[in-house]
Parts: C-alpha cells; sequence; structure tokens
C-alpha cells in the first residue's frame, strides 16, 4: 500500500465539502447526514451479506465500541460539520480539519501511551501558529454567528467535527486491531447506526412535508448523496481503515494536509469560490510544523516508513 494511495484517498476526500455544500442548498444538515450515512451503510451491509455474510457475526464486547464509533465518527462529526459548512467556504472547512494531526497527538498519548518529546512540541507549536491567520479571517456567512472575539460559531462546529472525527478513527484502530473486526464491518455498522441517530434527531428539528428536502430538488439531492456515499463512505472510509492496520492516526492525519489545497480547486471549479493566498500559506506553515512531528514519530517507531515493506508494521503503536 503506497503513499500516493494516501493522497489520492485525500484528493477525492476533499470533494466531499463543496459536493456537500452544494447539497445544503435544498436540505438541512441533520438531515442530510442520516439519508448519506444510512444510505452507506446499506450499501455497504448488502455487500457483505452477499459476499462476506460470515464477517457479520459480532460478539457482545464489539456492540459498544460500535456503538461508540457511531456516536462520535458519524452522528457528531458529520452534523458539526454540515452546520459549519452552511456557513464556511468548502476550502476554509477542509483547512480547519487540518486540526485533526493535534488531536490524533492528543489521543495517541492517551490510548497508545506515544511519547512526546521536545521536538514533538516545537513542531505543534509552529503548526498551531500557522492556523491563526485563517482563524482571524471570516468567510461565507459565519461573521453573522461570532462566538468568542474571532471566533465564529461555525468554526467552532468544524474544530469539534476534526476532535469528534479523529476520535473516531483511533476507536476504529482499536476495534481493527484488537478486536479483529473488519474495517468493512465496522464502517457498516457505524454507518448505520450513526445515520440511524441523526435521523431520529431530525424527526424532532427538522420539518419533514414528506422528507425535509426543498420541493422539486429531491433528485439533486439524491445525486449529491449518492456521489458523496460513494467517494466518502464507500471507497474513502475503507481505504482509511485498510491504511490504519499499517499508519497511525497521526501519519494520515499529516498527509491529509494536502486536503485543503484540493479543496480550494474544488471550490473554485464547482462553487465558484476564489482561491485564498491566506489558506496556501497557512497550509504550509501547519505542514512545516507538522512535518518536524513526523520526522520525530518516525525515530520513536511509532510510523513504518513508506519505503519499507508491510512487514515492518509491526513497529507501529
Amino acid at each position: 500500500m503506497t503513499l500516493s494511495l494516501v493522497v489520492l484517498m485525500y484528493a477525492l476526500w476533499s470533494s466531499i465539502f463543496s459536493l456537500g455544500k452544494m447539497a445544503l442548498a435544498y436540505s438541512p444538515p441533520i438531515f442530510l447526514t442520516g439519508f448519506r450515512m444510512m444510505l452507506a451503510g446499506v450499501l455497504i451491509s448488502a455487500y457483505l451479506l452477499i459476499a462476506k455474510r460470515s464477517s457479520f457475526k459480532l460478539e457482545k464486547k464489539q456492540y459498544l465500541s460500535i456503538a461508540l464509533l457511531a456516536f462520535f465518527s458519524i452522528y457528531l462529526t458529520n452534523i458539526l460539520e454540515f452546520w459549519g459548512l452552511q456557513h464556511l467556504t468548502a476550502a476554509k472547512t477542509c483547512f480547519l480539519y487540518s486540526l485533526s494531526p493535534f488531536f490524533a497527538a492528543f489521543f495517541s498519548y492517551i490510548h497508545f501511551k506515544e511519547k512526546m518529546n521536545g521536538r514533538k512540541w516545537i513542531g505543534l507549536a509552529i503548526g498551531f501558529v500557522g492556523f491563526v491567520p485563517v482563524l482571524l479571517t471570516q468567510t461565507g456567512s459565519e461573521d453573522l454567528f461570532n462566538a468568542f472575539s474571532f471566533l465564529s460559531w461555525p468554526t467552532l462546529a468544524i474544530m469539534g467535527a476534526a476532535l469528534f472525527s479523529v476520535y473516531g478513527w483511533v476507536l476504529l484502530r482499536i476495534i481493527v486491531k484488537d478486536t479483529q473486526v473488519s474495517p468493512l464491518v465496522a464502517n457498516a455498522s457505524s454507518m448505520m447506526l450513526g445515520g440511524l441517530f441523526a435521523l431520529i434527531h431530525s424527526s424532532f428539528v427538522d420539518t419533514w412535508v414528506p422528507i425535509p428536502v426543498m420541493q422539486g430538488h429531491f433528485p439533486d439531492v439524491l445525486k449529491g448523496v449518492l456521489v458523496m456515499t460513494l467517494v466518502s463512505n464507500i471507497i474513502c472510509y475503507n481505504l482509511y481503515g485498510m491504511m490504519l492496520k499499517r499508519y497511525t492516526a497521526t501519519f494520515l492525519s499529516f498527509v491529509g494536509l494536502l486536503s485543503p489545497i484540493f479543496a480550494s480547486l474544488n471550490g473554485w471549479i464547482f462553487l465558484g469560490e476564489s482561491p485564498s493566498w491566506i489558506i496556501f500559506l497557512s497550509t504550509g506553515v501547519v505542514s512545516l510544523g507538522l512535518w518536524i512531528v513526523y520526522q520525530a514519530e518516525l525515530k520513536q517507531g511509532y510510523i513504518v516508513s513508506p519505503s519499507k515493506k508491510p512487514e515492518s508494521s509491526s513497529q507501529e503503536a
């Protein structure tokens, strides 16, 4: 599994922000989350029931892990992301997800006892400085939702989505490596359960007449959801699950720093959003800081060098 496949995954994944913003023009974020996740979970489950029926046998101790994954990685992450995306540009939303390596370093320290040293702290500090210019710049309609000083509620929502997303990936790594549940089964189960959480939530806050979609635009929403489901839930989610068998969550989050560049291009092409030089500059600064973290993790043995063979993966934390 080469590094180029990881880069391709993030190139595909970054398109979700533009696709999601287009779908949000016709449907509210909570319903959109539930509809998308239930559809993805059903499709993956149907494949498993046909091709690998025996893989769906779960033990009782695995149910709680799946439920936690569904709540954090599917339900909370996507509701916060879609709500914030309504009021931010696709590029800024994607850039804020670059906070993921910071959260990944914290959770890896807690769950996997990965040690922090001086070089890591320096790298994380440089990376954090790179976020300041973007946080000071308001885009879209976020100026209508100021929370604290220069921070808006949409910005905080995306930061929360990044936090819960990383925690979800940590849970997935634990499930895949420690409980021997396949990534496909873990993802299909959590998507259906997380989608159910979102639809129940939607039934209380959205107007169902008969469904929360702007009249005459259900085909547009369905088309957008199908594309997002194929790219994100079926291709990228499961690629990520497989890659967690070789790479740490910190390393995969590090490579994900390429996503804001791809998202800026997608936003320009599909939404007419002008690429922001601030996002490009900040991405460079954050990348520098996290490159230092990456080099430190290589020396500590927490990351398998991409040049090594898969058999070396036993060095992972």
